[in-house]
């Protein structure tokens, strides 16, 4: 699609619609400037969360209801 194709589509909508697309450049453009997320490794967290030996032990808390 060309822009002149693009502009003659737009020229042909109502006043409310021109203001939603609008706002969807806006979007995009905020969008745009966000940039790339950065594309996570697999296991780059490793060694970060640490499991106790004791995890599956009871709780003194609950004692009383065991």
């Amino acid at each position: 699609m060309t822009t002149t194709m693009l502009y003659t589509k737009i020229n042909n909508l109502t006043p409310t619609m021109i203001k939603e697309v609008d706002d969807f450049v806006e979007f995009l453009k905020t969008k745009q400037k966000k940039g790339k997320v950065k594309e996570r490794k697999f296991g780059c967290a490793k060694g970060l969360i640490v499991k106790h030996d004791d995890f599956d032990a009871p709780l003194e808390d609950f004692k009383e209801y065991m």
